[in-house]
């Protein structure tokens, strides 16, 4: 009896550990025209993992949504990004999550990429959630020499670690 206790007990915390990006919301740096926005458009749905991109040519912002299960590298995104001449001014994902605490400095490992969460509030996070990531490449410098100012607090942040992404809650 204790065994079986156990084995369901070890299988509903790994479940409840799963995180799954659904969806994530780009907003590129630098697109004049529809060309440009068409070029970004392009690189965006050469990933394997994107399902479809949906566009915004009014705030120059692109909604990617990802197939169920994929695992999803972020860097892909920046890296399209940049090969179509452009960079990301901003990102937002879309999490599912279970359970996952938010307090500053706390992480978890989704795909064996590590998300710190940063200026945000200490709450439980359950379900869908949005998450902006922090890191330079994937935010305006402007606010990325901004965030660097609160490097004492998050020691990790300025190391530039690829395996390490900084988010906040929104």
């Amino acid at each position: 009896m204790k065994y079986i206790v156990l084995c369901l007990l070890t299988m509903m915390s790994s479940i409840v550990g799963q995180a799954q990006i659904i969806k994530a919301e780009l907003t590129a740096t630098g697109l004049t025209c529809s060309m440009c926005s068409r070029a970004t458009y392009k690189q965006l749905t050469s990933i394997p993992e994107v399902e479809n991109v949906d566009t915004d040519l009014n705030n120059t912002a692109f909604i990617i949504h990802f197939k169920k299960g994929s695992k999803v590298n972020i860097a892909d995104l920046r890296e399209k990004v940049e090969a179509a001449g452009f960079s990301i001014g901003e990102l937002l994902l879309t999490m599912r999550l279970g359970n996952q605490q938010s307090a500053n400095n706390s992480s978890f490992l989704q795909d064996n990429i590590k998300y710190t969460f940063m200026d945000s509030k200490n709450t439980v996070l359950t379900g869908d959630v949005q998450l902006k990531v922090l890191d330079k490449g994937f935010v305006v410098d402007k606010e990325y020499k901004k965030l660097l100012k609160m490097a004492k607090q998050f020691p990790g942040y300025a190391a530039g670690n690829p395996n390490t992404y900084h988010v906040k809650t929104m």
